[in-house]
């Protein structure tokens, strides 16, 4: 399950109650910069980082309120993968 945890400035992605991946984030109210995504060691290499990424990034679209600014290594390789989603992107 995803979930937006607003206070802890995150994204996580759990089973069963046990978390999987995280994506950390900062938002000044115009941008989300997506931060730092992390998978759990023993849970790595099973494409977790990638849910947690597309999750994340479908919720900001849904809000239609948020630029994104893709600091993470790995969320910027997310966008080259999708460039169809490139549009949500802050242009700097």
């Amino acid at each position: 399950m995803l979930t937006r945890e607003a206070d802890a400035s995150r994204y996580t992605l759990t089973r069963d109650g046990v978390l999987l991946s995280v994506l950390d984030y900062h938002d000044d109210g115009r941008t989300m910069a997506l931060t730092r995504a992390f998978t759990v060691p023993s849970f790595r290499g099973s494409g977790y980082a990638a849910i947690v990424v597309a999750g994340a990034v479908d919720d900001i679209a849904a809000r239609g309120d948020r630029r994104i600014d893709a600091v993470c290594w790995y969320v910027a390789d997310w966008f080259d993968a999708h460039p169809e989603r490139a549009d949500l992107l802050r242009v700097r």
